[in-house]
């Protein structure tokens, strides 16, 4: 099926390539901003990590003094008003799953608009960050960006090497020449940077508060429930911790739904954070969620910050 659909994927990619020498002649038009931006997206299609790395992006920044404000396209929410501030306490089916997550673990300022480069106007206007970080939007070129960070699956990796309908790829693979850092999950290559998403600890819906360990569901029938991009790594990860699961994938940005859980009262239901996230409002004993801490490699975070530092500065020079 793949090699039918090659030569759509061929057309695809001069589409693609085509559009990106416009953007770099000049014949589109590109918005700039008085600030550092940077871009954590990827060339594929699925969940890559993509989230995990803007939310310890941000932490980072604001641990050296920064003041980052994010901008996300908002997929998966119903909202049809933009640009969208998100708040801690927005609902995920307004404001998508990410950006509420986002918002959660950083407090930071957060922008949702399918149009990045309005949206990112909008936090400037609306905040006093002094750096904005655009979750996704790689292939966004109307957004002006002074660094780009790609994250790749170090284990699933570019597929059949196809671009789309025929493969995986947004991008032809050749697109990673050109971007200032790649962050690979799980394992690094040659001038890749590893991140790692490591399970931290389970916490039940109702109480938050409360957190376990793995040993608290030893030799007890678990129900695993993940409507994320690749569904195999979250199942594979409960594995890892020794629980015996059944899984339920769903598909990403799912918007949950009671009766979507119909496994018995007595069930335990273990999901994602960004599935918790979608349950609010109908919340019981069942559910529960396993909480993982995000690791990036030390250089690749100094390397980042001095060439943040660098931008800032010519940015503020060029102003003057």
């Amino acid at each position: 099926l793949a090699y039918l659909l090659w030569p759509l994927s061929f057309v695809y990619g001069i589409f693609i390539s085509l559009r990106r020498k416009l953007y770099q002649m000049h014949f589109l038009k590109i918005s700039y901003l008085s600030v550092p931006v940077i871009v954590v997206g990827n060339i594929t299609i699925g969940g890559t990590g993509k989230t995990p790395v803007v939310i310890r992006l941000a932490r980072f920044l604001k641990e050296k003094g920064w003041r980052p404000g994010i901008i996300s396209r908002g997929y998966g929410g119903n909202t049809q008003h933009f640009p969208c501030l998100v708040h801690q306490n927005s609902n995920a089916r307004e404001v998508g799953d990410e950006p509420l997550l986002i918002a959660q673990h950083t407090a930071c300022p957060t922008i949702i608009d399918p149009n990045r480069s309005r949206g990112a106007k909008n936090l400037l206007k609306r905040s006093n960050c002094n750096i904005v970080i655009s979750d996704d939007g790689l292939q966004h070129l109307s957004l002006g960006r002074n660094i780009e960070i790609v994250v790749v699956d170090g284990e699933r990796r570019f597929g059949n090497n196809f671009c789309l309908p025929a493969g995986p790829l947004r991008e032809p693979a050749s697109r990673l020449n050109s971007v200032d850092f790649i962050v690979s999950k799980g394992t690094a290559r040659v001038n890749e940077f590893k991140l790692s998403l490591i399970p931290d600890y389970f916490y039940p819906l109702i109480q938050p508060k409360n957190t376990y360990t793995a040993a608290h569901f030893q030799n007890k029938k678990i129900h695993a429930v993940a409507g994320i991009g690749n569904p195999s790594q979250f199942f594979n990860s409960l594995r890892k911790l020794g629980l015996q699961i059944i899984e339920h994938p769903f598909p990403d940005h799912y918007l949950f739904k009671p009766r979507d859980f119909n496994y018995g009262k007595d069930a335990i239901i273990i999901m994602t954070e960004k599935d918790a996230v979608k349950c609010v409002g109908f919340v019981d004993a069942r559910l529960w969620c396993l909480r993982t801490k995000t690791e990036l490699d030390n250089q690749f975070l100094n390397a980042l910050l001095n060439r943040i530092t660098a931008i800032d500065k010519n940015l503020k020079s060029s102003l003057n």
